[in-house]
């Protein structure tokens, strides 16, 4: 165990059905304070909704009680490793309940907390005012879940408090690392650049192993260790500053790069990354070797936070039907298309005569054309011989969808060659749609309570609004003079990249692989050529798609914006990708124009 001014903080899960092997392998290996997971996403909670509206016990993240946590509750106590999850879902209460009884059937004797609040479902009347970030609609009538994103102060004080493990609903993600360093560095709510460390830190945790390996670009490096990837672990003092590490002998790498992919990964503006207890500048922030397997980091600033929660919502948005089948041979793409679309159109001749109304939304995907790179798909994928076609519809009645189940398996003999069959047993059934609703509470609003036992208290979070630093979102191209004789290069021989999602928005990072790279990167990469490649995707196209584009000087590289780009985002998109998690992947083939002499040394 690390001494009092250090903490050593383990994360073992980035989302509900991450490895279950991950916490032990913490636990004993890793010489971890605090063993921490991230359970939730929107998507993650109108499910768990879902499963509480049929079972009042129900709600949580099961799993983490019987899989991981229950065998592991003697080590935890042996060794004194406190947890903070936010495996409680929409029912933190059970989960608590369900922890007891596990820590009882284990012989021990372990304090559970709870933090309460985040669910205001059952208050929404209180905030029919609220409207939708983005589109400014108001607050739909029915929802199937309405959660604030809370902060770290309610788990440092469930600690200060004495809990041994520390369950919350809802929180911003990574609170589950700032919390547990609020309580053993006593950080002031106004200690503005230490909270900012903290949360840059917990960012960079919080999706496990992505920031050991897992997901990086120059994946090949890693690939040998896949078997066994290490989870992450921050080594903090209470400056703020930090090192990642792993436990040695794992898999994976911790190497300047591969830290620094997931730092940039979701995120928006990095001069203002909102939290709930601060509001996080990522530009200045510098990443160095500090060791095998070890990166230093440093340099993140901080100011007040603002007055008001982020609240994600989801709303029943109708109903949808997907099927997957393959199909192989000459113009494979072509056939299955051509077949998809009749499927369509025959069902939807009988929606029509049946008076139930056409689809509300159809997606038709040849999986192996690289359909989803639109007029940058290489001639030789579309004239791929074998492609799995997924098509996926939407309608607001399940009648109409049961139809469409019915009618899909006619393809197999009745229209192209080379059919083989759907992937999964039966007929597809129809499933919600879970759109999220994303707006903005004010803190005052959302009392907020710490159980920890049989013991209950008010947690009080400063809800004055802070004045945030005005910034010029205007975006300075630079300008470049390349001699004749300049050649274009793919992005991935210069840089390195992660994507994900914001929402419907989708965030790219661009990591120059040496700084000297970066203003030929960012030369190319101008906001007009981001939009124009990826008019595809975007709401608006290439005339009315909004990009946006900021600089990141301490760590060398870019950050952009794509909004509207994902059909919806998340469970709500119909789209194969929804998170746009292979954005990255697709900007890496970008023409970027060198010197000669450059392309050369590459």
């Amino acid at each position: 165990m690390s001494v009092l001014n250090t903490v050593r903080i383990g994360c073992a899960s980035a989302f509900w059905g991450d490895t279950n092997t991950a916490a032990a392998q913490l636990v004993e290996r890793g010489q971890i304070d605090f063993l921490v997971f991230d359970y939730l996403a929107e998507i993650t909670m109108s499910i768990l909704a879902a499963k509480r509206m049929r079972d009042p016990n129900a709600g949580y993240a099961n799993d983490f009680v019987d899989h991981v946590m229950a065998p592991l509750m003697p080590q935890l106590k042996e060794k004194g490793i406190r947890v903070v999850a936010n495996a409680g879902g929409v029912n933190p209460l059970a989960c608590k309940a369900a922890l007891e009884a596990a820590a009882e059937r284990a012989g021990v004797s372990l304090r559970v907390a709870v933090v309460l609040g985040d669910d205001l479902l059952p208050r929404r009347k209180a905030f029919a005012d609220c409207t939708e970030l983005d589109s400014g609609a108001p607050l739909p009538a029915t929802l199937v879940s309405m959660n604030a994103y809370l902060g770290a102060v309610p788990i440092a004080r469930a600690l200060d408090a004495g809990a041994d493990i520390v369950i919350t609903g809802r929180c911003v993600d990574s609170a589950v690392v700032l919390g547990p360093m609020i309580h053993r560095f006593g950080w002031a709510a106004d200690a503005y650049d230490q909270l900012a460390a903290g949360s840059v830190a917990g960012h960079i945790i919080e999706c496990g192993a992505q920031c050991t390996g897992g997901n990086f670009t120059d994946w090949e490096e890693i690939a040998a260790g896949y078997a066994d990837m290490g989870f992450p672990i921050v080594e903090a003092t209470a400056d703020g500053s930090f090192v990642v590490t792993k436990p040695p002998g794992t898999g994976g790498k911790v190497t300047v790069n591969t830290v620094l992919e997931q730092m940039l990964y979701e995120i928006g503006d990095p001069r203002a990354y909102l939290l709930p207890d601060v509001v996080v500048d990522f530009t200045a922030v510098q990443l160095r070797q500090d060791g095998e397997d070890r990166v230093r980091v440093t340099g993140a600033r901080g100011q007040a936070p603002t007055s008001t929660y982020k609240v994600s919502a989801t709303v029943p948005a109708g109903m949808r039907c997907a099927a997957l089948f393959m199909i192989g041979g000459i113009d494979a793409a072509r056939k299955g298309r051509a077949s998809a679309t009749a499927i369509v159109e025959k069902v939807r001749r009988q929606l029509l005569a049946a008076g139930l109304g056409d689809f509300s939304g159809v997606d038709i995907h040849c999986i192996g054309a690289e359909e989803s790179y639109g007029p940058h798909a290489r001639p030789a994928a579309t004239a791929t011989r074998e492609v799995v076609v997924k098509l996926v519809v939407q309608h607001p009645n399940p009648k109409a969808l049961k139809l469409f189940s019915r009618e899909i398996a006619q393809a197999a003999t009745g229209m192209a060659p080379g059919f083989t069959g759907y992937f999964g047993a039966g007929r597809p059934e129809p499933q919600m749609i879970p759109k999220l609703f994303s707006t903005l509470v004010p803190k005052a609003l959302v009392p907020i309570e710490v159980v920890v036992g049989d013991d209950c208290f008010a947690v009080e979070v400063d809800v004055a609004e802070g004045v945030l630093t005005q910034v010029d979102d205007a975006v300075v191209e630079p300008a470049l003079c390349l001699a004749a004789g300049s050649v274009s290069v793919p992005l991935i021989r210069l840089a390195l990249a992660r994507s994900g999602d914001k929402g419907d928005h989708a965030n790219i990072g661009v990591i120059a692989r040496r700084p000297e790279y970066l203003p030929h990167i960012s030369a190319a990469l101008t906001v007009d050529a981001v939009r124009d490649y990826f008019a595809h995707v975007l709401a608006g196209g290439a005339a009315h798609g909004r990009v946006s584009k900021w600089s990141l000087p301490g760590s060398h590289s870019l950050n952009f914006m794509l909004y509207h780009a994902l059909g919806g985002g998340g469970a709500g998109s119909l789209r194969t990708d929804p998170q746009g998690k292979a954005f990255a992947q697709m900007l890496l083939d970008f023409p970027v124009p060198v010197p000669a002499a450059l392309a050369e040394s590459l």
